[in-house]
């Protein structure tokens, strides 16, 4: 089971996290209204279940990550690094599963 985790950062910008457990398997950008970040949360259920949205990027550390794209070419999540390729397909795979159906935890309340 999934859950999206809205909280606010220093700069007051709100950020979400989409966690499996403990694990955070995409952090957004910052948000300036919390409306907004409601938005890329939506943005993400629709977007993660096509493959075509996740742009598979090496860094300059040749590890791996991706970011989910909306259909309008912006990011709405970034992964972590993984040190393997398989690692990070396995962890798109989980975003399409349970980004649907996750729930949403506000922290800044």
């Amino acid at each position: 089971m999934g859950k999206f985790v809205i909280t606010q950062r220093i700069n007051k910008e709100y950020q979400f996290n989409l966690k499996k457990g403990n694990d955070i398997i995409l952090m957004s950008e910052g948000y300036v209204q919390k409306a907004s970040c409601h938005k890329g949360i939506e943005s993400v259920r629709i977007n993660s279940q096509d493959d075509s949205r996740y742009d598979r990027r090496v860094a300059v550390n040749e590890k791996h990550y991706f970011v989910l794209k909306a259909r309008n070419g912006e990011i709405v999540g970034k992964s972590q690094y993984y040190i393997i390729k398989s690692s990070m397909e396995k962890a798109i795979s989980t975003i399409k599963s349970i980004a649907p159906t996750a729930e949403i935890f506000d922290e800044t309340l």
